[in-house]
């Protein structure tokens, strides 16, 4: 790996402890979309605590996909993620003397996972790391990871929002955001070609031409005998162009590559994905095909900082752009953007916007609640923590104010054909 931040730090790990929580949504809400609805019932986070055996703690967000862990568990939930860091990863670690990053991964490795599992696994126990060693050093994570080059510690926030709601709503809450000052509005469509092509027109109409509009279009291919066909996803993208959208995102099924490629070749609004790839090698794999001008990894999901760096690393010197994916708590947005400060040419970075006003998706108080004092958001610009290692603290009390609560956080129901 061609790992920052590899100036030997000798740690012994003492403990390792994963914490399911559950920020309710009451009442749930529903979201309806082209042939049926989507129900919001919760969001559950993953808390990772690290210990070692001079009593430093680093900590970390873990973001463990569903699918990763059907993959390892029958009707898998967060708890059990929460249940594989203690039971089967934690002891790779535990007493080891590690001095890098790669010290980790190699231990984490042992566990003998599947790979998407261990890269979702690694990921908080990577990040806690980072969080450890810029605390011993007094130096935040990005100038670790930065090893003496430039940093940008002011990032743009692009707020992400914008769930199935009729296409009125989306323009009014497309403004409601840009008067909190920010740059840049993405939005989930989903409601029908014709109706997805109106949102956009009424979207750009509300906030002008001025500010970023980006596409998550990955309920397109999400919608069974309703998805749209290769052919109308071209059609649409292609009358989308008129209103300058920034980019288009996940539009086809991520491990199609071919469509990403022939859908690239189709139309000119640039595309973006990642975030659904198992592995940083994924993540690369993606940027290889030409297809993407943005690249979505996540600290979370892809082996921590880690295996992001080796992304970032790759994107250098080519027509593609690293921007972190982020739909978690503020302690992923603050990793999120320790990454984002180091990364050469990465300065941009996705800011969900939650509460219950018109600007929010929906209530997750937890988000912000996780930190006890939350960055610096001025103008829809991010000042990134200079404390050591993440540079902030994590209200533990979480762990008791927001037990685990049973079941899924989401749920899908489509109308019988």
């Amino acid at each position: 790996m061609n790992t920052p931040g590899t100036e030997r730090t000798t740690m012994r790990i003492s403990d390792v402890s994963a914490h399911t929580l559950s920020s309710p949504i009451d009442p749930p809400q529903e979201r309806h979309f082209l042939g049926g609805t989507r129900r919001l019932l919760k969001r559950d986070v993953v808390l990772v605590v690290v210990e070692t055996a001079d009593g430093a703690v680093g900590y970390a967000p873990a973001g463990a996909s569903s699918s990763a862990m059907r993959e390892y568990f029958d009707d898998a939930s967060h708890s059990d993620f929460a249940g594989l860091l203690e039971h089967e990863v934690a002891p790779q670690v535990l007493g080891e003397e590690i001095e890098t990053a790669d010290d980790l991964h190699a231990l984490v490795a042992e566990a003998d996972l599947p790979a998407f599992l261990e890269s979702q696994a690694v990921a908080p126990l990577d990040v806690a790391f980072y969080d450890l060693l810029g605390k011993e050093r007094g130096a935040p994570v990005y100038d670790l990871l930065a090893e003496g080059g430039d940093v940008t510690t002011e990032l743009p926030l692009y707020a992400s929002a914008g769930m199935y709601m009729e296409p009125e709503g989306y323009a009014e809450q497309a403004k409601a955001i840009q008067d909190r000052g920010f740059g840049g509005y993405k939005y989930r469509p989903g409601l029908g070609v014709e109706a997805d092509l109106r949102t956009l027109r009424l979207i750009r109409e509300a906030v002008g031409p001025g500010m970023d509009v980006m596409i998550d279009a990955h309920t397109w291919w999400k919608l069974r005998e309703h998805s749209y066909g290769f052919e109308a996803v071209v059609d649409l993208v292609n009358r989308m162009a008129e209103y300058d959208p920034y980019w288009l995102e996940e539009p086809v099924e991520p491990a199609d590559y071919d469509a990403y490629r022939r859908l690239a070749d189709a139309v000119d609004v640039p595309l973006a994905g990642g975030e659904s790839e198992e592995t940083p090698d994924g993540l690369i794999a993606l940027a290889e095909t030409g297809a993407v001008s943005f690249l979505q990894g996540d600290v979370r999901h892809h082996r921590g900082f880690t295996g992001c760096w080796e992304a970032v690393q790759y994107c250098l010197g080519r027509d593609v752009t690293f921007v972190p994916h982020q739909f978690g708590t503020n302690l992923g947005l603050v990793a999120n953007a320790h990454l984002t400060a180091a990364a050469p040419g990465s300065e941009l970075l996705e800011y969900p916007v939650f509460g219950t006003d018109t600007a929010g998706m929906y209530p997750f108080p937890l988000a912000e609640e996780i930190l006890v004092e939350n960055p610096t958001i001025a103008d829809g610009t991010l000042t990134v923590p200079d404390g050591p290692g993440l540079g902030v603290e994590v209200d533990t009390d979480v762990v008791d104010r927001y037990p685990h609560i049973d079941g899924p956080w989401t749920e899908f129901h489509y109308e019988e054909a």
